[in-house]
């Protein structure tokens, strides 16, 4: 299967590196000190489930250079995705899908806006990776992706790179209810993101302090009544399944935002927090802990 990687941060630089080392054809699309690294040297993984160092790694800053592939995994941050959209157009064939794996639940409806919804799948990735250093990507824990038809539909190319991904060594599963696994997600990520950062603080420590975790489950319940005032039909199983997932990530586990935060980076907190906060003003339910956090996390929502 031919497959560009939009973005080789620890998402698509995880996946993608998986994905070579079981033989697909993969391209990356990066760029700055990240890229020159991989073009020079390779592209490292360093992971519990076994280290990987790949050479002659395929890359470029130009999606025009690759041409049409079967697969386009957009694995960039929310705040560069307009512009990576919009960049699309050279990698699509008839055929092409592209599976958003962006954080909050506002990817599909921009992307499918350049390259047309009948060209877009939306995804899911529950995988903590982060650029370690140009060139490496390390990752601790979680790594699966779940992706769907936006009608729900059984697809061929969607199967097909369901295989491939298996075949690579992570977890994947088609979806008939992606607009769901969405939301089930944002529920999680827009507190773990949110709580890990507004506290400086690791899931261990959210978790072993009474007030800390009943402040982190009110959170999710507050994302879960926006999802279902909003029509997401959420099931009543989602707050258990997230409390559980909670509790069996590793103690030293953190977001991807607090890693941005404490390296000076961008923060994806508009649409996290923040959208929780947007959304649920629009379907009037409030939001207090996610306005809190949305609040206090404003100053650094650009970077140092």
């Amino acid at each position: 299967m031919r497959i560009a990687i939009v973005g080789a941060g620890g998402v698509g630089g995880y996946f993608g590196s998986r994905l070579i080392a079981s033989g697909e054809d993969v391209t990356f699309i990066a760029r700055g000190a990240h890229l020159d690294a991989i073009l020079e040297s390779g592209l490292r993984l360093e992971s519990p489930k076994g280290d990987l160092h790949l050479r002659d790694v395929r890359a470029t800053s130009d999606p025009a250079t690759v041409g049409t592939v079967d697969a386009v995994l957009l694995t960039v941050k929310m705040y560069d995705l307009e512009s990576a959209a919009a960049s699309l157009r050279p990698l699509i064939g008839d055929h092409t899908v592209v599976v958003t794996l962006q954080n909050g639940v506002e990817a599909v409806d921009i992307v499918a806006a350049h390259v047309g919804r009948g060209h877009v799948a939306g995804g899911v990735a529950y995988v903590a990776a982060v650029i370690a250093g140009p060139g490496v990507i390390r990752h601790t824990s979680m790594d699966t992706l779940i992706f769907g038809e936006l009608d729900g539909r059984p697809s061929a190319r969607l199967s097909e790179l369901e295989a491939v991904c298996l075949e690579a060594g992570f977890n994947a599963r088609v979806t008939d209810a992606i607009e769901i696994d969405l939301w089930a997600k944002f529920a999680r990520l827009s507190v773990f993101s949110g709580m890990t950062a507004v506290t400086r603080s690791t899931m261990g420590v959210l978790r072993g302090d009474p007030e800390l975790f009943a402040m982190l489950k009110a959170a999710c319940e507050e994302t879960i009544a926006v999802g279902r005032a909003r029509g997401i039909r959420l099931p009543e199983s989602v707050m258990s399944e997230i409390v559980q997932m909670v509790l069996s990530l590793p103690p030293h586990a953190k977001a991807s935002m607090l890693e941005d935060l404490e390296r000076g980076k961008r923060l994806e907190l508009p649409w996290l927090s923040g959208a929780v906060v947007r959304l649920g003003k629009d379907s009037g339910v409030p939001t207090p802990i996610h306005t809190f956090i949305a609040t206090v996390l404003k100053p650094h929502v650009n970077g140092a």
